[in-house]
Formats: structure tokens, C-alpha cells, sequence
């Protein structure tokens, strides 16, 4: 027997222990008068003197330390990141009570009663009275709760990085935040939460490769989502003028730092404005998104500050001049000429080598080519550009947006335009989609649209490096097999087969 298995077989014989005390070993329903967190918010700054009368409470919570020393032992509990230490005394609780205190083991799950009172050393605790057990762990926790750095387990085990790592749990609120951040402000401005299928018989309004399902009922091939993009425009098209959406995307794509097969983005269109409008409104979500998840403008990531409450702006042509690397630096003539332009692969293609990646500061990048914005408005002095802006902080894509074509005619021209590029073999091309534009031509007010990146912010506010640190479940290779079935089976903690017995 591997010495993990001989620690799961100790463990699990003290639930027989535990039984045998009269406690259930999986816990029945507690009902405590403070979370740990408003404990010490309330009473944490109290003396000594100031804890008299006695002060009562009952708490619940994950075992993080014990100490035990002859009659007496001292425990800490931690609950929702912060934890109170307990005195347990064998003449202050029940002789069952006291026995149950021999059998804890760190990260059994117990439910205290007492009052608090200060040690020796001056630390909040509280003197229990009674105990309750509420549930029993049989793997052996991390270390004093830290110290996991294994990326495979933090990821794979994310139950487990949520123990042992306050400043994972301190990622996943700030990511609640940023959310309800966008909700309350989009809220505040009229807009109306909407949800649009994210099984689509097409799917658009992005460039990438879908994930294939099937129903069988129907018979036929469904995509799950690559953006609810056309969808929230029929919307528009309906008269419901401000739409957003919260939305999980699937592209069927690389994994990466920056990559995750499964993301998030809200999506947001408001009618009668175009994309210096939503330049405008971008400005005011990202100040205020910043200060509503940590509490300022300017935040660090890796070896920047960035400043969320100063956007630059400038245009693609622009930023190609600014950073170029190497010798011949264009000008805007040059970017201008489309036979200057053609042998390089276009504005686009200079724009990522040359510029994407210095883009430290919070940057709006606008006025885009037509031929790599199928969906956008052209610009009626430059048809070559469509106006269109993306935001780029840390060299990252954080968010796209643009002025809506809402020309039946002319989005019929641009699928067409994708086709031959699909048939040319391009499998991230749109596809045609003929009920949007049927419902283009029931007429679409001049519209802005856009999307940003949940999970790249949070990054950002986060100081993230990558995806999987602020995605709950990033998927991953489906890992070797784990035997914990067995192994409660061999403890007879879990009934066998059929075919076993």
C-alpha cells in the first residue's frame, strides 16, 4: 500500500470513529450567526475587556490548523479567505464533544459554538463549547494551506487551489465584480439584458472555426456559438434599441496563454450611434470597470501600470508609423497606395507585426480595412476602411467594435465576398446567412456594436499572465485514471458492481 493510499485508509476508519460518537461523518445542516469574515469585521478591533459580557456566536468552516496539548488544543478554521483560531478545553465541552476533537484532521469541515475572548498573545479566538462535525476529508490538504504552485493541479483540481490559495479566491471575486461592474453600468444606461442561442443551425459574426454538434430529433447539424452577434442585431432590427449580452463563445481553436477553446465577452449594441460613440461610452465602462474591481484607475500587470482612466487613440495607419521596426518607415502615402500595400499583405497584416505588441497602455485602434470587417460600416470619405476600433492593452485584443453595416445589399455582397473565400478554402470565413438578411431588409437603424473579453480583463485587473488562472474549469487534457472509485471501494465506503459482488 503507496503511503497516500495507507494516509485515505487512516482517514476513512476515523469516520467509523466519528460514526461511533454518534456524529454524522457527511453532515447535516448548521446554522451559524457569522460568517468568519464579518466576525473579524465586527469584533476583530475589540480588547479584551471590550469581548465582556461574553460574546456568543456559532461558526462554521474548513480546519486549517490543530494543535493539540495534553487537555486543551487550539485549532484554526478558515471560511469565505479568513480564518479564527478556537480553544478547545476538555472541561469547557462535552467528553463526546472532546473526543471528536482527538479524531479532526486538517481540512474536515466542523461547525463551533462558544465565545470569544483574547489568549495570552492578544489573538481573537473563540473558547468552544460545543463542536459539530459537517464533513469528513479523506485526502490529505496542501501543505498549511500553501504553497501549490503545481499549475497541472491548480487547474485540474481547482476545488483544491480554491483551499489552498487565498489569492485564487481573490481572482474569481474580482472577476464577479467586473461582471456586475458591466451590468450595473450598462443597466444604468437603458440597455437590457438579452440571451440568444448558443446552438445555431449558422454561425457568425466572427472569424473562427466552429464546434459541431447534432440533434437528433431534428436531424440536422447545429454549431455551438462563435459570437451572438447576429443575433443581438436582429434585436436592434426589432426595436429593442440597447441590447447587451453576458455570453459564453466556443471556437474551435489553439490553447494558449492567451486562448481557451470556451470564453467569455459581453456584447452590446445601441442603436442610432456609430463607433466614435461607443469610443466614448468604452472610456467610461473601463475607468469605472477598473475602480469597481480594484478600488483605482491604475493597476499593475507584470512590469506596467496600466492606467484605465486614459484610453489613446489612435489609427491603424497611424500606429504603423509610430512603431515600425526597421528601416523605411512608411508614410501615410504609402499605407495609402493598396500597390504599395499588397506585397506587404495589407494594413492589417503591418498593423500585428509591427504594432500590436507594443500596445502596453490601454490604446483605441481604429479606422480598419474593409476586406478583414465583413460586418462593419465602410467610411464614407475612405471606402477602402470601415469604421471600426479595437482595444489593445499589454499587446492583448481586449475588445472589437464597430459601426454596423445595416445595407441589406451590401452585407449580401460581403457574404459573397466570404464565400469565395470558404470555397477557396478559408474555413473561418462567415458563412451566408439569409434570415439575417431578411431581417436587414425590414430595416436596421444606424447602429455601434461591440464585445469585450471577460476573461483577457480579468487578466489584465488581476495581474493574470495567463487564461487559465482566471478561467474556473480551462480545459484540459483529459488526465490518467484517477482510482478514487476503487479506492472507496476497496474501503467499502462506496457499494460494488453488480457483477463485483
Amino acid at each position: 500500500m503507496s503511503l497516500e493510499d495507507e494516509l485515505f485508509a487512516q482517514r476513512a476508519a476515523r469516520v467509523r470513529e466519528i460514526e461511533a460518537l454518534g456524529f454524522c461523518p457527511f453532515g447535516k445542516r448548521f446554522d451559524f450567526s457569522y460568517t468568519i469574515p464579518d466576525l473579524l469585521r465586527e469584533h476583530a478591533e475589540k480588547s479584551a475587556e471590550e469581548l465582556v459580557p461574553e460574546i456568543r456566536v456559532r461558526i462554521a468552516g474548513r480546519i486549517e490548523t490543530i494543535r493539540r496539548m495534553g487537555k486543551a488544543g487550539f485549532m484554526h478554521i478558515r471560511q469565505n479567505g479568513a480564518r479564527l483560531q478556537c480553544y478547545v478545553r476538555k472541561d469547557a465541552v462535552s467528553e463526546r464533544d472532546y473526543q471528536l476533537f482527538g479524531l479532526l484532521d486538517i481540512g474536515d469541515i466542523i461547525g463551533a459554538a462558544g465565545y470569544l475572548f483574547r489568549t495570552r498573545t492578544g489573538e481573537l479566538s473563540l473558547h468552544v463549547e460545543e463542536l459539530e462535525f459537517l464533513s469528513k476529508t479523506l485526502l490529505a490538504m496542501p501543505e498549511k494551506f500553501h504553497g501549490l504552485e503545481d499549475v497541472e493541479i491548480r487547474y485540474r483540481q481547482r476545488y483544491l487551489d480554491l483551499i489552498a490559495n487565498p489569492e485564487s479566491r481573490e481572482i474569481f471575486r474580482a472577476r464577479a465584480k467586473i461582471v456586475a461592474s458591466f451590468r450595473r453600468q450598462l443597466d444604468a444606461r437603458g440597455y437590457i439584458e438579452v440571451e440568444t442561442p448558443m446552438m445555431q443551425p449558422i454561425y457568425g459574426g466572427a472569424a473562427a472555426r466552429p464546434f459541431v454538434t447534432h440533434h437528433n430529433t431534428l436531424d440536422i447539424d447545429l454549431y455551438l456559438r462563435i459570437a451572438p452577434e447576429l443575433y443581438l442585431k436582429r434585436l436592434i432590427v426589432g426595436g429593442l434599441e440597447r441590447v447587451y449580452e453576458i455570453n459564453r463563445n466556443f471556437r474551435n481553436e489553439g490553447i494558449s496563454t492567451r486562448h481557451n477553446p470556451e470564453f467569455t465577452m459581453i456584447e452590446f449594441y445601441q442603436a442610432y450611434t456609430d463607433y466614435r460613440g461607443l469610443m466614448d461610452l468604452t472610456e467610461d465602462l473601463l475607468r469605472q470597470l477598473a475602480i469597481d474591481a480594484t478600488g483605482r484607475t491604475v493597476v499593475p500587470y507584470g512590469d506596467n501600470d496600466l492606467d484605465f482612466g486614459s484610453l489613446r487613440r489612435l489609427t491603424m495607419r497611424e500606429a504603423v508609423i509610430e512603431y515600425w521596426e526597421g528601416p523605411d518607415r512608411p508614410s501615410m502615402d504609402n499605407l495609402r497606395d493598396p500597390e504599395w500595400l499588397q506585397p506587404r499583405d495589407g494594413l492589417a497584416h503591418l498593423f500585428e507585426t509591427h504594432a500590436e505588441r507594443k500596445l502596453i497602455q490601454p490604446t483605441l485602434i481604429y479606422d480598419f480595412p474593409v476586406e478583414v470587417s465583413p460586418l462593419a460600416k465602410n467610411k464614407p470619405a475612405e471606402p477602402e476602411l470601415v469604421e471600426r476600433f479595437e482595444i489593445i492593452i499589454a499587446g492583448m485584443e481586449i475588445g472589437n467594435a464597430y459601426t454596423e453595416l445595416n445595407d441589406p445589399l451590401e452585407q449580401r455582397r460581403r457574404f459573397d465576398a466570404q464565400r469565395a473565400l470558404r470555397e477557396g478554402g478559408d474555413q473561418e470565413a462567415h458563412q451566408m446567412d439569409e434570415d439575417y438578411l431578411r431581417a436587414m431588409a425590414y430595416g436596421m437603424p444606424p447602429t455601434g456594436g461591440e464585445g469585450l473579453g471577460i476573461d483577457r480583463l480579468t487578466m489584465l485587473l488581476t495581474n493574470s499572465q495567463s487564461i487559465r488562472d482566471v478561467i474556473l474549469f480551462p480545459l484540459l487534457r483529459p488526465e490518467a485514471e484517477i482510482g478514487i472509485a476503487d479506492r472507496l471501494r476497496r474501503l467499502d465506503l462506496l457499494p460494488q458492481a453488480a457483477s463485483e459482488k
